[in-house]
């Protein structure tokens, strides 16, 4: 498998996917078979505006645990199937059943993921915030909780810069 860990380029965009790691880890992304599965149960609507318009097949994600004593990026996902509608929300055997769906359709959207690399080390929240170059990244602003969240070329470099460093030089 090609190693993804280089510079932005402009041909796609770049994510960022928030989970508790309690509840679906990166880990369990990357022992699943072809390490692939949808991104679903996204409740939120500009999160899944996100989902349905503007990730494309290609595209790649920093894999962010929410969750735990430090939170932290570990991995990279690459979109491999564009938005198409969450068949949680009208499962309402699922946990994001969403009892606002009508006649079985889902206003909801999700997108299946494959991971591609694990970083060779994580990069924590803690340290993300210490780094000027990252000060404008959605992760690190006030308020911003949204599970899905755009991630620019010049801030998708700068964590991969911190991964690539060893641990006495972070």
């Amino acid at each position: 498998m090609a190693k993804v860990t280089q510079s932005a380029q402009t041909s796609r965009q770049y994510w960022l996917l928030k989970s508790d790691p309690d509840t679906f880890g990166f880990d369990d992304l990357w022992n699943l078979p072809d390490r692939t599965t949808h991104w679903d149960g996204v409740r939120n609507f500009q999160a899944r505006n996100y989902l349905r318009d503007e990730m494309k097949k290609g595209d790649l994600a920093f894999f962010y645990h929410s969750g735990g004593e430090d939170p932290a990026i570990l991995g990279i996902a690459e979109i491999v199937r564009e938005g198409y509608p969450d068949s949680t929300a009208v499962d309402p055997k699922d946990p994001h059943y969403d009892p606002k769906s009508k006649g079985g359709e889902s206003a909801w959207s999700m997108v299946d993921i494959r991971a591609v690399e694990r970083l060779a080390r994580p990069v924590t929240l803690s340290e993300m915030r210490t780094r000027p170059e990252l000060a404008s990244m959605p992760l690190l602003q006030k308020g911003n909780r949204l599970s899905v969240q755009k991630v620019g070329a010049a801030e998708w470099n700068a964590v991969l810069a911190l991964a690539k460093q060893v641990e006495s030089d972070a």
